[in-house]
């Protein structure tokens, strides 16, 4: 098995042990909140990664494509809620999926989708089964839970003949704070919302078994989860620098970091250059608008631990740009000399890992275990 110095860069690297530990404090969320945990899939699209999940007590995945749950279910994984709006022209994919076994749920908040997926359902004697997507912070997607529309597109699924599974909700806007008192607050606003949304499809005799709610902020800070089923959450089991500045990990806790090598100077300018660009560290610059800006990502040594005074500030397609914070002084070329081997922990660990086909799983040992990573839409 190779070891940590062994790998080529730019690779992703996930921290074994951190991850674990992750996986595990969301768990013990779920558990003592009294709710079933669906993680959601797309920060990792590993099933290394979910099978760790589920030995945790996860039950089932969210995905945000059919590919994902192509993939997955054919990994062996059948509780599958595809959890991005339905578009009619992807329901024969959905249907080949139930038909092998797959036991997919799909989502809408329109009711003209709605119409329409009852419309093929009865057509092709599909037995789908559909959640309606609440809007509790006008963040993104989603029904009201007060308006009309909603029992509107209930009745049009169920009278309809389709499954209605249930509502299900993401409070996005926890992403927008750091203060622990407002993502409280957020936090309940979320469940009050989708609990709201039921209570009003059972009151006019509708069926709603499942009521899903979760984002990672908002299920860390949750008080209480009365009247949800079920906890959804996603980023927590890498964590990222965004999620840092929302306040809801340390750097301890960032598991997905890109290995990278040091490949020239500009020592006028304070720079190391390294063999990690935007294509293995992604665009995202979701720390840009943050209280703490990381640039492209927090500079660590070889074994993930952050260095003070160093980000990476700038990236092209294949070189990105090691510099100095501002007030730090130091010589940057003896710090770090051609060759040097560094790790550096991403804004956005669902953008990083979607730029890499592969993790390398590195345990405390330093032995680097390839886990595959499913691509495609």
């Amino acid at each position: 098995m190779p070891q940590l110095p062994d790998l080529n860069t730019p690779a992703a690297v996930v921290d074994v042990q951190r991850m674990l530990r992750n996986i595990r404090r969301m768990q013990a969320r779920a558990d003592t909140l009294g709710v079933k945990f669906r993680p959601h899939v797309k920060t990792t699209k590993c099933l290394d990664v979910v099978a760790a999940q589920a030995a945790a007590g996860a039950q089932g995945i969210t995905v945000s494509t059919l590919k994902e749950a192509e993939q997955f279910f054919a990994a062996g994984v059948k509780d599958i809620l595809y959890a991005v709006g339905m578009l009619p022209a992807k329901l024969p994919q959905a249907l080949a999926l139930r038909r092998q076994g797959c036991d997919l749920k799909i989502i809408t908040d329109n009711l003209e989708v709605a119409k329409a997926i009852a419309a093929f359902n009865a057509a092709n004697a599909a037995d789908l089964e559909v959640c309606i997507e609440i809007d509790t912070d006008g963040h993104r997607s989603g029904v009201q839970p007060e308006s009309e529309l909603l029992l509107q597109i209930g009745h049009a699924l169920h009278d309809g003949g389709v499954s209605l599974g249930g509502v299900l909700t993401h409070a996005g806007s926890s992403y927008d704070t750091n203060q622990d008192d407002l993502l409280r607050a957020i936090a309940e606003q979320e469940r009050a919302g989708v609990v709201r949304a039921a209570e009003r499809l059972r009151a006019a005799g509708l069926p709603c078994p499942v009521v899903s709610a979760g984002s990672t902020p908002t299920a860390l800070r949750a008080q209480t989860l009365e009247g949800v089923t079920e906890l959804r959450a996603g980023v927590y089991v890498f964590f990222d620098l965004v999620m840092h500045n929302v306040g809801v990990c340390s750097l301890d806790d960032i598991a997905l970091s890109v290995l990278t090598s040091v490949i020239g100077h500009q020592e006028e300018k304070g720079w190391a250059i390294v063999d990690a660009g935007w294509m293995a560290m992604s665009r995202d610059r979701g720390t840009q608008k943050q209280q703490r800006d990381f640039g492209f990502g927090q500079v660590c040594d070889e074994r993930g631990n952050p260095l003070a005074g160093y980000v990476m500030s700038s990236a092209n397609q294949e070189h990105g740009i090691v510099s100095l914070a501002d007030g730090v002084d130091a010589d940057i070329a003896r710090s770090f000399p051609i060759g040097a081997r560094l790790r550096i922990m991403p804004n956005h660990a669902c953008a990083t890992g979607a730029q890499h086909p592969e993790y390398y799983a590195v345990d405390a040992q330093g032995d680097a275990q390839r886990w595959p990573r499913f691509y495609g839409w």
